[in-house]
């Protein structure tokens, strides 16, 4: 789970090719990756808040 976490969280493999490595669905594996605190959008909390900001 952690490679697979950290492949898509650097934009390596889609949620579904990363869900596949697992052996899980896409949905329990965007859920999973949220709840160990990575990533799912492509963005840091940080870099989010500065586009919402800028808009």
């Amino acid at each position: 789970m952690t490679l697979a976490a950290k492949l898509f969280e650097e934009g390596k493999v889609s949620s579904g090719q990363a869900a596949e490595i697992v052996g899980i669905s896409k949905r329990s594996f965007i859920e999973l990756v949220g709840s160990l605190g990575a990533s799912i959008s492509g963005y840091d909390n940080l870099n989010a808040e500065t586009l919402i900001a800028h808009k």
